[in-house]
């Protein structure tokens, strides 16, 4: 036999150390109380009826009730039988714009901090599929390789920033080479989603000609533009004193534009690639993208696990249990009965 839960087996101590000292000190306030409100040979007359012994049986029947209810809460199981389980699921690797244009807050609280929501709520909805993250601004960086672990997925999310990368610009075709190159194996030439997440301005990286070379290794790119394409969006940056002003370039303040044509040109030199913009007052929810774009989309067998899988029997000792309840219940404490 097996136990799915054994760690309940702590509450037998329950019996020796509760309820036994609750049930003697029950008799004893009975008796006390008696002596109180009757005199000795009143308490012949009452107690001629009443069988201690079958009192004390009532009482362990209802502690062996307790006992069997506690193994079935160990979830006591037998028959174990080997299971092979197949995870089907896609690789998806998150690239994620971390230059200071991303302090943009035209989408609130601002690009970075929306963006790290939405990937969060993405992984909500994952079914199987492996995640990876990459950074980048003047360079990239792997902070996650692909993993099932969401867990740690949601640790790594929690400590990006401007500060996740080591330089400043915005290399989008660097990104996606390290991504390809570095993030992706060469087992297949399908199955690899990127999901870029940007406002487009990229600084000679050449990122068309790098969505090209991941096309021909089966990799899809799904782009998420964010900010305003005409007007833009000046970049806070916080002053040696505290106070909020803007990031200036030569004397004129820095308004952070989405470059939606290098996107574009991006995702349509990939198989299947889509283009999304988020514009300030819209929401970005990855979720839905998913939803749409990646659950639909052919998967592969990512893991093979074999387990054993056994007969849950927890049902027939609460089926006992019952019985002596029941039985507890019909017992009379009448000597005669």
């Amino acid at each position: 036999m097996n136990l799915g839960n054994d760690k309940a087996l702590w509450l037998l101590f329950t019996i020796p150390v509760v309820l036994v000292p609750a049930y003697i000190w029950c008799f004893w306030k009975k008796a006390q109380a008696l002596k109180i409100l009757a005199s000795t040979n009143m308490l012949k007359k009452i107690n001629v009826s009443v069988s201690l012994k079958k009192q004390i049986f009532k009482a362990v029947l209802l502690l062996s009730a307790f006992a069997i209810i506690v193994i079935a809460l160990t979830q006591p199981r037998w028959n174990p039988r080997a299971q092979k389980i197949k995870r089907l699921g896609r690789d998806v690797c998150i690239l994620l714009d971390t230059s200071r244009s991303m302090l943009a807050e035209d989408i609130k609280p601002s690009r970075l901090e929306r963006s790290k929501i939405a990937i969060k709520d993405l992984i909500e909805t994952l079914q199987g599929d492996r995640i990876a993250i990459v950074t980048f601004a003047g360079n990239a960086a792997i902070k996650c390789p692909l993993t099932q672990d969401y867990a740690f997925v949601r640790m790594v999310l929690d400590d990006i920033s401007t500060e996740s990368t080591t330089r400043g610009g915005t290399m989008i075709g660097d990104a996606i080479r390290k991504a390809a190159e570095d993030v992706f194996d060469r087992q297949s030439r399908e199955y690899k989603d990127i999901i870029l997440i940007t406002d487009g301005e990229d600084h000679g990286s050449f990122p068309v000609q790098a969505a090209e070379k991941a096309a021909k290794e089966g990799i899809r790119i799904i782009a998420i533009g964010l900010g305003d394409e005409n007007t833009g969006c000046r970049i806070p940056i916080t002053g040696p004193g505290g106070e909020k002003t803007f990031m200036k370039y030569k004397g004129q303040e820095v308004w952070a534009k989405l470059d939606a044509d290098t996107l574009r040109k991006i995702v349509y030199a990939t198989d299947g690639g889509k283009y999304l913009s988020v514009e300030p007052g819209t929401t970005l929810d990855l979720g839905q993208i998913y939803e749409g774009l990646i659950t639909s989309a052919q998967k592969r067998e990512l893991e093979s696990t074999t387990m054993m899988k056994y007969d849950e029997r927890f049902q027939i000792f609460l089926a006992l249990a019952l019985i002596l309840i029941v039985w507890e219940y019909l017992t009379s404490e009448n000597k005669k009965a």
